[in-house]
C-alpha cells in the first residue's frame, strides 16, 4: 500500500532517491575510508620525508625555504653538517622509506601521487645500492667541489629579516668543523688507496690558495656589506659593527679553515694514484653505474648508451659534413662571431622570451637577476649558472655570468637559453607554477634539468640563425649547435670510456686523434676534467638524447596530430624525474 496522496510513480522517485543517497553514503564513505585517506596518507608521508631531508643543513634549508616555521619547520642550530664515510643510518633511512612506499596501495593514488611514489621508489632504491662504495665519492674537485661552491653559496645567503642575518654569522663559524670533517674523510681516502692524484690536489690548492690569497680584500667582505645596505633596516653605526662582526668571523674562523685545509691536504701528497678514472679502483664500476643512475637519472645498460651516443655522432657529423660541402667558408664564418650582434644578458633573455613563444609554453612575467663572479673565482667556477629560488616564495632568480668563459656573442646568447630561457630559469618557474608538492622540488633529477637545458641549446642556435642579417646565418647556426653536440658527445664517450671501460691517458689522446684533435695539452686537459667529474658530461649530452628520443617517439605516435609546444607542457608539467619515469608519463599520453 502507498501513502496517502501518493501515486505510484512519485512513491518510484522517492525510492530511487532513497537509493541515490544511500548509494552516495556508502560510495563516500568507500571514497574517504580508501582512495582519499590512501592519497591523504601518502601525501602526508611524502611530506614528513621532505621536512626530514630538507632540515639536514642550514644552507639547504635557507635556499629550499625563506620561511620555514610557516612550513611547520623548526630551525636547528646553524651547521654546515659533516661529511662522512659512515652512512649506515643514511642506508637504514633508505631502506625504511622504500619498505613504507612499497605498502601504499597505488591504484588508489592519484596520477600525480602516483608518479611521485614511482620517483620516490626509484630514488631510494638507487640510493640504497650505494651501500660499501661510500669512499669514493669526493666532495672536493677543482671545479665542482664544495671548496669553490661554498663561497657563492654563503654570499648568496640572503637576508630576508634579522634572524638570516644572526644564522648567516653563525654559520660562518662551522666551516672550520665542516672542513675537519673534510679532511678526516680524506685521509680515511687515501689510508684506502683513493686519494686523489697530485695533478688534482694541485688544482684544489691552487684554488683555495686564490681565495685567501688577500683576506681583507675578499669579494665576501664588500658583498655583505653591499647586502647590509641593501636590508636597509639597520643604522649607520648597527651597520658598521655587523661588517666588524662579520670581518672578525671571516678572517679568523673562515680563512683558517681554508689554510687548514690547504694544510691536511697538501699532508696526504703522493698518496693517490696517478690521474685514472673510477674503473681503476675497487668498486669504481658499480660506483659509475650508481651515477649514472642517481646523477643522470638514466638506468639504460652502458653497451647501449654507447651504441646511441654513436649513433647521434654519426648523424651530427653526417649533417655538419653536408652543410660544409655545400659552402666550405662556412668554417671560418663560425669561428668569426661576427656574424651576431652583440646584446646585453638582460637584452638576450628577453628576446629568447620572445623567440620561444611559438615553440614552448608561457608563464608569467618572472624577474630576475644578473650577476658576475668574483674576479677570484672565474677560473675555477663554470661559465654561467642559475640559483634556484626558494619553493615557498619563487624569486628572486638568480644567474651568475663569469665572463672569462665567454668567447662570443652567440655563445652568451646560448648559454643564457641554457640557464635561462627556455632553460633553467623556464624550467624551474614552470614546474613550480604546477604548485608540486614540495618533495618534487627537493628530489629532483639532474639528468632531468640538464638535459632539458641542454635541449633548448638547439632552439637558442636556430633563434640566433633568425635574429641575424648575416646571408649565411642559419647555416652557421645550426654549425655552431652541431659543433657543440659533437663536442658534449665525444666527451661523454671518453667520460664512459675512462670511467667505466679504464681508458688511460694515451688511450683517451688516441681517441681524440680520431676526430682531429691532435694538441697533447687539449688531450690531458679533457682527460684530467672527466676524471675529476664523473657522469658530468653524460647529465647534459645524455639527458639531451632522452628529450629527443622521447619528442621523436611522441611525434610517430601522433602523427600530424603532434604538436610541439603541447609536448613540451606536457613534459614541463611532469617535471623533474628519472627518465624511466619520464618516459613512463609521456609515452602514455601519446599511445593510450
Amino acid at each position: 500500500m502507498f501513502p496517502r496522496n501518493c501515486s505510484p510513480k512519485k512513491a518510484l522517485k522517492i525510492t530511487v532517491s532513497l537509493i541515490f543517497v544511500l548509494f552516495l553514503g556508502i560510495f563516500t564513505g568507500y571514497l574517504t575510508n580508501h582512495v582519499l585517506s590512501e592519497n591523504a596518507r601518502f601525501e602526508s608521508f611524502a611530506e614528513s620525508i621532505f621536512k626530514k631531508e630538507v632540515s639536514q643543513n642550514s644552507l639547504t634549508l635557507h635556499y629550499s625555504l625563506a620561511l620555514p616555521e610557516k612550513q611547520g619547520i623548526s630551525a636547528a642550530a646553524p651547521s654546515l653538517g659533516t661529511v662522512s664515510s659512515d652512512r649506515s643510518e643514511a642506508l637504514s633511512q633508505c631502506q625504511e622509506y622504500e619498505t613504507i612506499l612499497k605498502d601504499f596501495a597505488y591504484s588508489r593514488l592519484s596520477e600525480e601521487n602516483q608518479l611521485t611514489l614511482d620517483m620516490l621508489l626509484l630514488y631510494y632504491h638507487t640510493e640504497c645500492s650505494l651501500d660499501g662504495l661510500t669512499l669514493l665519492e669526493e666532495p672536493l674537485s677543482p671545479s665542482l667541489g664544495i671548496q669553490a661552491q661554498l663561497p657563492v653559496l654563503l654570499a648568496e645567503y640572503t637576508f630576508r629579516r634579522d634572524e638570516d642575518i644572526r644564522d648567516y654569522l653563525n654559520l660562518l663559524t662551522t666551516v672550520r668543523p665542516y672542513f675537519q670533517s673534510i679532511l678526516a674523510f680524506e685521509q680515511e681516502k687515501s689510508a684506502a688507496g683513493l686519494f686523489m692524484s697530485d695533478t688534482t690536489l694541485d688544482r684544489i690548492l691552487e684554488q683555495c690558495r686564490a681565495f685567501i690569497k688577500d683576506p681583507k680584500s675578499n669579494y665576501m667582505l664588500e658583498i655583505f656589506s653591499q647586502k647590509l645596505s641593501e636590508y636597509g633596516k639597520f643604522s649607520e653605526k648597527e651597520r658598521e659593527k655587523l661588517e666588524e662582526t662579520h670581518e672578525k668571523i671571516f678572517l679568523n674562523e673562515v680563512i683558517p679553515a681554508y689554510r687548514e685545509l690547504i694544510e691536511g691536504l697538501d699532508a696526504l701528497r703522493g698518496t693517490g694514484k696517478s690521474s685514472r678514472g673510477l674503473a681503476a679502483f675497487e668498486g669504481g664500476k658499480q660506483y659509475y653505474l650508481y651515477l649514472l643512475k642517481s646523477q643522470v637519472g638514466s638506468y639504460v645498460p652502458v653497451r647501449q648508451t654507447e651504441k646511441r651516443l654513436l649513433q647521434q655522432l654519426l648523424l651530427d657529423s653526417k649533417e655538419a659534413g653536408e652543410i660544409l660541402r655545400q659552402d666550405s667558408s662556412l668554417t671560418a664564418q663560425l669561428k668569426d662571431s661576427s656574424w651576431f650582434p652583440e646584446m646585453e644578458p638582460d637584452t638576450i633573455l628577453k628576446t629568447l622570451k620572445t623567440c620561444m613563444q611559438e615553440d614552448f609554453p608561457q608563464i608569467d612575467e618572472t624577474a630576475w637577476e644578473i650577476r658576475y663572479v668574483p674576479g677570484s673565482m672565474e677560473e675555477y667556477l663554470s661559465p654561467a649558472f642559475y640559483l634556484t629560488p626558494p619553493l615557498d616564495t619563487k624569486s628572486p632568480n638568480v644567474i651568475y655570468i663569469n665572463r672569462s668563459g665567454q668567447s662570443s656573442s652567440v655563445e652568451l646568447f646560448t648559454t643564457l637559453a641554457h640557464e635561462g630561457y627556455p632553460g633553467h630559469l623556464y624550467q624551474t618557474v614552470f614546474f613550480a607554477g604546477q604548485t608540486p608538492s614540495n618533495i618534487r622540488q627537493l628530489i629532483t633529477s639532474s639528468g632531468y634539468i640538464e638535459g632539458w637545458a641542454t635541449y633548448t641549446e638547439p632552439y637558442a642556435c636556430l633563434y640566433a640563425g633568425e635574429l641575424s642579417d648575416s646571408e649565411n646565418a642559419p647555416e652557421i647556426a645550426r654549425l655552431s649547435w652541431l659543433n657543440r653536440s659533437i663536442n658534449l658527445c665525444i666527451n661523454s664517450l671518453l667520460d664512459i670510456g675512462i670511467h667505466y671501460r679504464g681508458w688511460s691517458e694515451a688511450q683517451t689522446a688516441d681517441f681524440l686523434k680520431a676526430f682531429g684533435i691532435q694538441d697533447e695539452k687539449t688531450a690531458r686537459n679533457i682527460f684530467q676534467y672527466i676524471v675529476e667529474t664523473p657522469a658530468n658530461y653524460l647529465k647534459y649530452y645524455w639527458g639531451y638524447l632522452n628529450f629527443l628520443d622521447l619528442r621523436t617517439a611522441c611525434a610517430k605516435a601522433a602523427g600530424d596530430d603532434f604538436d610541439l609546444k603541447e609536448f613540451h607542457q606536457k613534459i614541463l608539467q611532469i617535471g623533474p624525474v628519472q627518465f624511466p619515469v619520464l618516459q613512463k608519463y609521456i609515452l602514455r599520453e601519446y599511445t593510450s
